[in-house]
């Protein structure tokens, strides 16, 4: 049965869709079965990966029950990598879900009818803790939160972890966090080694020791609807995410 990750962080801008492709691209390119689930009505992660963000059926319909979680399953460019697609319709999703008896476990339900065909899922969460990113954390076995290499990504982490707290009282026992990723690192400036060495000094255990650096390639690779590590796989972009890819492997 596939192990299921939410790439999850309240906050904007951290890197969250870029993790969760490079990521699946990466646990997918060592040869596990993996699926990537865009629940983001910006549908990045779908062009991520190559796809239109206007396919039919796609996330918002299997959580509005207007198809089954198998139709919805779209292969990708990338071996052993398969998507569900979000769509910007799914947007109407933050208000229809909770009309729904049981809402905040509805993708839950979809995903279980499918999880025993991959051995890693991974959600890319929208930046907020609204109705989607519920539905995310009461599905996931983990959570993985980028972490971005600034002040104001410090200041909302504390938040979040609450927050994780409270989904696993309420929603879900068995989550838990897989860790923290720093994201768009800059060794050279003060800012970003302070920011890591506060986040390894408070959450030593949580901290992932690979760190994703800030990265030409990694910003470009979206254009080219490919993971960096397909776009450039020789850049430190690249070899960073297929690092972090063995650390969640290991930690699995």
């Amino acid at each position: 049965m596939g192990r299921i990750y939410a790439i999850a962080n309240q906050k904007g801008g951290v890197g969250k869709t870029t993790t969760a492709v490079n990521l699946a691209a990466a646990v997918a390119e060592a040869g596990y079965s993996t699926l990537l689930v865009d629940i983001d009505p910006q549908a990045n992660a779908t062009v991520g990966v190559g796809l239109e963000k206007d396919l039919s059926p796609s996330i918002y319909d299997v959580l509005s029950g207007a198809a089954p979680t198998l139709a919805a399953i779209r292969s990708s460019r990338i071996n052993n990598l398969s998507v569900i697609p979000a769509t910007p319709a799914l947007a109407g999703a933050g208000v229809e879900l909770p009309q729904q008896a049981d809402f905040q476990h509805v993708l839950k339900e979809a995903l279980d009818s499918i999880r025993d065909r991959f051995e890693f899922i991974i959600l890319d969460c929208p930046p907020s803790l609204g109705p989607l990113t519920v539905n995310a954390l009461a599905a996931a076995d983990e959570v993985i939160v980028p972490v971005q290499s600034e002040y104001y990504a410090l200041e909302g982490l504390a938040g979040l972890l609450e927050t994780l707290e409270l989904v696993k009282r309420q929603l879900n026992p068995n989550l838990t966090v897989c860790g923290l990723v720093l994201t768009m690192h800059d060794p050279r400036t003060r800012l970003s080694r302070d920011v890591e060495r506060e986040l390894r000094t408070h959450f030593p255990r949580l901290v992932f020791d690979t760190v994703i650096p800030r990265n030409v390639r990694i910003g470009e690779s979206p254009s080219h609807g490919l993971p960096v590590i397909h776009h450039d796989p020789h850049c430190a972009g690249a070899e960073a995410y297929v690092a972090l890819a063995r650390e969640v492997a290991a930690r699995a």
